[in-house]
Order: structure tokens, then sequence, then C-alpha cells
């Protein structure tokens, strides 16, 4: 599939977003876990989060599915079914993470296959943590990569420290550590993404927290089942709002939408950039705040992200890329070497792509120096098999001279089916009323010193 984009006019529009992709694996498996029945709405149909489903179908779970967006899970009480063949995770890097930690707990052997791109991703970084818990665990790809073999044991808790900020090293071991002996005590260094351990909380999971740098869970607990609604993705937002935020007057509201403080930097970034931004958390009933996000385009000006704050903008930084080639100055993105080893090597593509669009670009080991603001001019850009890298190009061309072509955008689908919808309506301009006023202005966050 090919995306066709043209220059968009004024921006003054009110959408939604699909279900968080981060919330949706996690609320799969934590109610397949549970001791009944889960009803889980505002579900993330996309191609990734299927893969978690499909998995868990396979090791025995029933899981409905009476509408896209709407899934019924019966619980298993932790007792799993032994896989009938190869569990095959697809792109879905998080799925065969958490699987990883998940299955180190079963009494069978399992294997985790994945699509070229997934087994060319390490998975170090989640064996060794599981191997010190007592998993027989095994990655059979050159440089630890995929397959994984499994074959679960008797686990022991233990206090581990990321080496490396990630949100799905975090979730792996505190699922494996449901069934250790013990509690299992996570350290991180730099805040990552919390959904695991309020999804735990919420489904009365006995876990600690000292700070926000030890996550602890106890083992031996079955999590009690409960109805949970996923709020929209900011990640997916992101690309409408730095269209937004880039056009002077530009004007989008975006509802229902996840407001979990481990996510919202991209808005601390905007606002630095000089955009207006407003938020309103509207519903925190079921520990993920919600709520909507209100956005006014300026003239951005160049911004420095790095340091701590990088682990929660992962996901956005090649949108937030295309705001520094359309932003007045320099913008310097440092210590995102995670970046290299994404979907795609993520830094390569966004200085290919921006270079192929007319922006002076500096490649770095761990980021990029990109100066704006570029006349963009439209072309043929790869999508490199990775969708944040086909979406972020597709906003690029909305303010492109001439027609953009993101070649290769059908991994799309992985995290955000019908984006191709909501982008039709920003060429077309079908402007909507924005009736409700917003409250709650942000301050603008600053730079993150190394």
């Amino acid at each position: 599939m090919e995306l066709r984009i043209k220059r968009a006019p004024r921006i003054d529009m009110e959408i939604a977003v699909p279900g968080d992709k981060s919330i949706s694996h996690r609320a799969v498996i934590i109610a397949a876990l549970s001791n009944g029945v889960c009803t889980l709405g505002g579900f993330l149909a996309s191609e990734d989060c299927m893969r978690t489903v499909n998995a868990m179908r396979a090791l025995g779970v029933k899981i409905e599915q009476p509408a896209p967006d709407k899934l019924i899970v019966h619980g298993k009480r932790r007792v799993l079914t032994p896989p009938k063949k190869e569990i095959n995770c697809g792109n879905s890097g998080t799925t065969m993470r958490l699987l990883a930690g998940l299955l180190s707990g079963q009494t069978f052997e399992s294997r985790l296959v994945g699509d070229a791109g997934l087994s060319r991703r390490p998975m170090d970084r989640v064996i060794a943590p599981l191997r010190q818990m007592g998993a027989n665990i095994l990655a059979e790809g050159p440089e630890q990569t995929p397959p994984i073999r499994i074959r679960g044991g008797s686990l022991r808790g233990i206090h581990y420290r990321l080496p490396i900020a990630s949100a799905q090293v975090k979730g792996s071991l505190l699922l494996a550590g449901l069934f250790a002996k013990g509690k299992t005590t996570v350290e991180q260094r730099s805040i990552t993404r919390n959904h695991t351990e309020l999804m735990l909380n919420y489904f009365l999971v006995r876990t600690a927290k000292d700070g926000d740098d030890n996550i602890s869970v106890f083992g031996d607990q079955v999590p009690e089942s409960r109805d949970f609604s996923i709020p929209g993705d900011i990640s997916s937002a992101a690309f409408w709002l730095v269209a937004a935020a880039a056009q002077p007057r530009g004007h989008l509201l975006v509802r229902d939408i996840g407001l979990n403080d481990t996510r919202t930097a991209l808005l601390g970034v905007l606002l630095r950039m000089g955009a207006q931004v407003r938020e309103a958390v509207e519903d925190v009933d079921q520990l993920e705040p919600r709520g909507v996000v209100e956005v006014t385009g300026v003239a951005l000006k160049g911004t420095v992200i790095q340091g701590k704050e990088v682990p929660q903008l992962i996901d956005e930084l090649p949108i937030l890329a295309v705001a520094g080639a359309l932003a007045n100055g320099t913008t310097i993105i440092r210590h995102a070497q995670e970046l290299r080893v994404k979907e795609s090597d993520r830094i390569a593509a966004i200085a290919h792509n921006l270079r192929s669009m007319g922006t002076q670009v500096t490649e770095m080991k761990d980021g990029l120096e990109i100066h704006g603001p570029a006349a963009l001019h439209g072309t043929r850009v790869a999508s490199f098999g990775d969708h944040r890298i086909a979406m972020a190009f597709a906003i690029a061309g909305l303010f492109a001279d001439g027609e953009t072509i993101v070649q290769d955008a059908d991994c799309i689908r992985e995290s955000y089916p019908g984006f191709e919808t909501v982008l039709e309506e920003f060429t077309n301009s079908k402007r909507m009323q924005i009736s409700t006023p917003v409250i709650g202005s942000l301050t603008p966050a600053p730079v993150e010193e190394a």
C-alpha cells in the first residue's frame, strides 16, 4: 500500500484515536490470568495487539470479540495450556517480551517466533534477568535474537536494576514475578511507562513502589477479574498533535485520550517549541487517567530532547523529528540509541527521509541534529517496514510542496488501523465544530540535562 499526501489546508478539527496499544497488550494478558470473566472496552484491534490475543488463545484462553474494540476474556487463574505449535508474535516486540516473562512461569515448553523484522531485535535484555529468576530460556538466533525457546519452571524473586530503560522488560519481569517465590523488584534509573504496574493494581494484585525507582510484585497471586476501559493512545494522537502544532493557527482537539503522566512528555516538548497546549483530565476511575488535549499551532522553534526525557518519548521521537524540520532553528535529539533497535533503525530512517524531503540533518550515533525550517518538497519516502516512520512522514507530507508518497505503508496497521481515514480528513479539510472549551493550560517543561 502507498499513501499519497498533499499539503494540508488549515487544520481545525476534533478527533478521537483508537485504544492505547501498550495498555491493550497488558490488559489482555492480565485479564487472561485472572479468576473470572473480564470485558475490555476500547481495545486496539491492530495487528500487533491481535498477536497478543491470538497468543493467549493458543495458550488455552477463551477470548471473544463481539466488536472490533471489545473483548471478553475468560481468565484461567494463571493456569495456561501448552500451545500445540510455536507462537508467532509477528512484528510485535511487546508481545514477545511480555510473553517471555509470562511463559517462564509455566510448567511446559514453548517457542516464540517473529517475522524478519522482529527476528533482528535484541532479546538478551529480557533473557538475562529471566535466567536469574531461574527460567530455562534460550534465544536461538544470532546475537541473542529470536526465536526464543522457553521451558517453564520454578522461579524465584530477584532485585534487578534495568541497564536500559525499558517498559517491556519491566513488564516481562513483573509478569514473571507473579509466578515466582517471594518478591520481584525492578529498579529503573529512568522513569518508563507504568502501565503494567497500574494494570496489576487495578486487578488487585499486591505490588509495592519505592519512589519512582523500585517497583515490586509479590509472587503466587491470581489477579481478580474486573472490567476495564482502555483510553485512546497518545502515541497515535502525537502525529495529529504535531501537525496542528506546526501549522500557524492550526487547531486540534483530541477526546478520550490517555493522560498517564509517563506518556505526556510529548506535550511538554510541544510547549517548549512554542505551541499552545491545554489538557483536562476527566476520568481517573480505572487508574489510567483520560481526558482531552487541545493544541493551537504557531511557528515552532527548535528544542533539545535528551537525557531522562527520552525513554518517555521513545515512540514520539520520529514525529518530533519532523516537527524539528518544520521549526525555526536547530532541534537536537540525543541519548536515543534505543531507536537503532526498534522496528527499523529509526535514526537512520529519519535522517534518510528528512534529507530526501530537503532537510539539513546530521545523524549521530545516539540521535539527530535537525536544522529548520526546511522547505519540504514532496517525494517518495520509504517506511522501512516501520509503522511510526510511515506515519511520521505522512505528516511531513502535509507540509510539503507537491505530492509525498509513503511506500510500503501497510505496516501502519500494526498500531493504528484507520490512520489513512483520518489523514484524508486532514488533507480534505473536513472541518468539525469544536464546542466544548478545554481548561488546564500546561507549563513548558524544562530541557532535560544530560
